[in-house]
């Protein structure tokens, strides 16, 4: 008998329409993101990073995993309270500090205040990760709406530039 969970291959779960914003609060199965068997070295101990994105998905983990390596995080994210929370209670957990900063991205002004916050609170920043994203399924690539490609350059490109600009003074 193994305590190792059933890990499902992508053909054995049925395909998700979810509507945007999609919480991952409501996926089923839901992604299996509480690396329970991670091993962890203590590597980020007294770290601080700050992580956009981090309410759900690969942010989720990346705030999980810091946080068992023995840093405390900052996530940042848009809309989904329900995920926000669940992350910081996995990260709470592991007995580490997890700051919610809710906001956006694509706005300088928001990502000034992000690592602001982060730096006051937490006390320093010495890791960012860039991990918000906007992803929406369209047709052909010439049928593409102007505001959604608008609306993926703001924050895929824009948004990480503009919270590299606000954290780099600070990073040590």
């Amino acid at each position: 008998m193994t305590d190792k969970p059933f890990r499902p291959l992508a053909k054995d779960i049925p395909g998700q329409k979810l509507p945007y914003p999609a919480k991952q609060s409501e996926m089923t199965p839901p992604p299996a993101d509480d690396l329970r068997f991670y091993k962890a070295a203590g590597k980020l101990a007294g770290k601080k990073a700050l992580i956009t994105g981090g309410d759900s998905g690969i942010g989720r983990s990346v705030a999980l995993g810091y946080a068992k390596e023995g840093a405390d995080v900052a996530i940042v994210y848009n809309v989904n309270d329900d995920d926000a929370n669940r992350t910081r209670e996995l990260v709470e957990a592991e007995g580490r500090r997890c700051l919610l900063l809710k906001g956006d991205v694509c706005a300088k002004k928001d990502c000034e205040h992000f690592v602001a916050t982060t730096c006051a609170e937490l006390g320093g920043l010495n890791i960012l990760v860039n991990n918000a994203h906007y992803q929406m399924a369209h047709g052909p690539f010439a049928e593409v709406p102007e505001e959604d490609l608008r609306r993926h350059f703001d924050t895929n490109i824009l948004g990480y530039m503009f919270m590299a600009q606000a954290a780099l003074p600070h990073l040590k």
